[in-house]
């Protein structure tokens, strides 16, 4: 009798441990998600229509929260909620007509002219290393060939990526914004972005649901902070490197431009993919242009870490580098680009609603130790 009563106390102890708690909900979750894994022939059509929704909703998630200031500003003018919605759809055809009609033709021309001149720059390439080689001691021979083998998969490489460039930047500008569901979903959330929280916090009631509503608010925020300041960040960034490629006539300046805008999107990477394109195309173009677009890089980096970023960002996302850099990639290996896109915000949230846990854990201990206190 005494063995059980000391097991059922240490039972009573151990369930109100916050570690055995999330330990036996961790357990409950990869036994949910083996029972989906084994059964998913099940789930195929919601898979299925999950993956044709979900970069619609994606678009139009990042449309909301860009135009979301204006909107709230035309409505603090008294505009009617119809109105802002003109307002704003508007604005963003003329944007995107911008895009199709006046920057998208010599955005393709360039990625076409680079496609076509890179076969000459992978010569060039090949003549500088064979210079290199002819000048230095003999090299044995399978150090040669292993030079070639690497020439050999630069090509593939340089060839291949030619093609992804022409390919990406068209299906940018010719159709990324084309699709029904994209304005039909920012239709939607331009219009009834209210209705969500309270929809959501209806099935709550007393401090639960102010524990959601504040939660709710407080992602909303993170959203907003991290997509509407990495878009104008991105934004600024290519203007400045447009301007810098620009002064220096270096080859494809726009196109390059356009390429370190969809880059910089993506936190402690973007600028660097963004900037070796720039610096081989400098390089071969003019060894002198390399420096100097290294020169622009930096001064443009330097802009953003210390004027831009601060201001329109600030420190309230508080994440660490080595958190974004772990962050990435990881996301990278099990989504891929998508990941890579999208590890940052669901970091971000994901810490917002666990540091909200943490809070409310805290508000139930405190209170629970004042009634013991007043009793």
């Amino acid at each position: 009798m005494e063995c059980n009563y000391l097991i059922r106390k240490m039972g009573e102890y151990m369930t109100k441990k916050a570690w055995f708690q999330f330990s036996i909900g961790l357990l409950l979750l990869l036994i949910i998600i083996k029972f989906l894994v084994d059964v998913k022939w099940i789930f195929s059509p919601l898979i299925i229509i999950g993956k044709t929704i979900f970069m619609p909703i994606l678009i139009s998630g990042v449309l909301f929260y860009i135009s979301k200031p204006l909107q709230l500003l035309l409505e603090k003018w008294k505009v009617p909620r119809w109105g802002s919605m003109t307002i704003i759809f508007a604005l963003l055809v003329g944007l995107i007509w911008i895009a199709i009609s006046i920057v998208g033709p010599p955005i393709v021309e360039q990625a076409n002219n680079l496609t076509n001149n890179l076969p000459a720059l992978i010569n060039e390439a090949n003549r500088v290393v064979t210079s290199l080689l002819e000048q230095s001691v003999d090299l044995p021979g399978w150090l040669k060939d292993g030079v070639d083998s690497i020439t050999d998969s630069l090509n593939d490489i340089a060839l291949n990526f030619g093609k992804w460039f022409v390919q990406f930047f068209q299906s940018v500008v010719q159709g990324a914004f084309v699709i029904v569901l994209v304005p039909f979903f920012f239709l939607f959330m331009l219009k009834d972005h209210e209705k969500f929280l309270p929809f959501i916090s209806s099935f709550f009631s007393g401090k639960k649901k102010n524990w959601i509503v504040k939660t709710i608010r407080d992602i909303d925020d993170v959203l907003s902070l991290y997509i509407q300041g990495q878009i104008l960040i991105a934004f600024i960034l290519a203007i400045l490197l447009f301007i810098g490629y620009s002064i220096i006539d270096l080859n494809f300046a726009l196109l390059l431009a356009v390429f370190a805008l969809f880059m910089n999107v993506i936190p402690f990477f973007g600028p660097w993919i963004a900037f070796i394109p720039a610096l081989t195309i400098g390089f071969f173009q003019d060894p002198i242009l390399a420096i100097w677009v290294a020169v622009i890089t930096l001064i443009a980096q330097q802009t953003d870490s210390n004027l831009i970023t601060p201001n329109v960002m600030g420190k309230t996302l508080n994440i660490h580098p080595l958190t974004i850099i772990t962050v990435l990639l990881a996301a990278g290996n099990i989504a891929g680009l998508v990941g890579i896109l999208l590890g940052i915000p669901a970091y971000a949230v994901i810490k917002t609603v666990v540091s909200n846990i943490y809070d409310r854990r805290i508000e139930i201990k405190n209170a629970a130790t004042q009634d013991a206190k007043d009793i």
